[in-house]
């Protein structure tokens, strides 16, 4: 299949001798957005029980949840190697002695051969930077940094607790150490239509990222977004036009920007709108197809 653009499994499979896969990792820490430090609530579309898997308890030790996670995929994979995905909430939130115990804890479960870090860009720090820096010497490492949008007024909407500035400057402190830097947003976010969206395109791209998530805005039952949305219903995209622009969005990135996925699965007694229908294979399917094709009327 041709590519259109550098895809992570892909590259993945460039960075190890054998196949890796995430497992998530819930290590019981919240935000501060959450704990009253600068908010309360979270993000407005924050409910994190959308992006936790069956295996993924935070009762349970690091361990236990990567041994719970090795198990679930090793039937199908038994010479599978892992990366622990530290991905529930702010995984750099907390004293940074904890933090490092729970990493370490990770790298010693056998078979994971690395991290990847899911924080906000506003709970990092030196003393941190310089553990990922000698982290990064001796393991595979990605810290991923949720920004989701430039737009500052966007950001104060959704109650982030920071500005893009903020983002900027961390996923830069990071990159300079040598670190795999990823970023995660959201696209259809309220008040951000296509036009918005395809202008951060390239503000994104100059960033320096090694990867970048990319997914639709979701409206997710028991969250601050749930209630605003059946008050004042806002525009969701359909499908088409979220490939449409998905499409229009990756012509605007540099070539050799990781993207890891374009889309979120929630599961379906939580998700209001938009329901699709679509696995994430079936969508990247039919985002393949549809730039062949305008590939294709182009050239002719």
């Amino acid at each position: 299949m041709e590519q259109y653009y550098c895809d992570f499994g892909n590259w993945l499979r460039t960075q190890f001798p054998y196949k890796v896969q995430k497992i998530s990792v819930n290590a019981g820490f919240t935000c501060p957005n959450r704990d009253g430090r600068i908010g309360r609530g979270g993000c407005i579309y924050c409910n994190n029980q959308t992006f936790n898997p069956s295996y993924c308890d935070n009762g349970k030790s690091v361990t236990q949840q990567l041994e719970d996670g090795k198990r679930f995929f090793s039937s199908k994979y038994p010479e599978m190697k892992y990366l622990a995905y530290f991905q529930a909430y702010t995984n750099t939130y907390g004293t940074n002695d904890h933090i490092k115990k729970l990493y370490e804890e990770a790298l010693a479960v056998e078979d994971v051969v690395g991290l990847v870090i899911g924080t906000r860009p506003d709970c990092i720090n030196d003393d941190l930077l310089d553990y990922f820096e000698e982290l990064n010497q001796r393991t595979f490492l990605i810290v991923e940094y949720g920004v989701e949008t430039c737009n500052d007024k966007t950001l104060q909407l959704i109650n982030r607790g920071h500005d893009f500035a903020c983002a900027c400057n961390a996923i830069e402190k990071t990159a300079n150490r040598g670190i795999r830097v990823g970023a995660h947003i959201i696209l259809g976010l309220p008040g951000e239509d296509a036009e918005e969206s395809l202008r951060q395109a390239p503000i994104i791209s100059s960033l320096p990222l090694t990867t970048l998530k990319i997914h639709q805005l979701q409206i997710i039952r028991g969250t601050t977004l749930a209630k605003m949305y059946a008050e004042s219903p806002f525009h969701l995209y359909t499908v088409e036009e979220y490939i449409e622009l998905i499409a229009k969005y990756i012509r605007l990135l540099r070539p050799n920007l990781i993207l890891e996925r374009f889309v979120s699965q929630s599961p379906p007694d939580l998700l209001i709108a938009p329901k699709w229908g679509l696995k994430n294979y079936e969508f990247t399917h039919r985002l393949h197809n549809y730039m062949k094709n305008n590939s294709e009327s182009s050239r002719r």
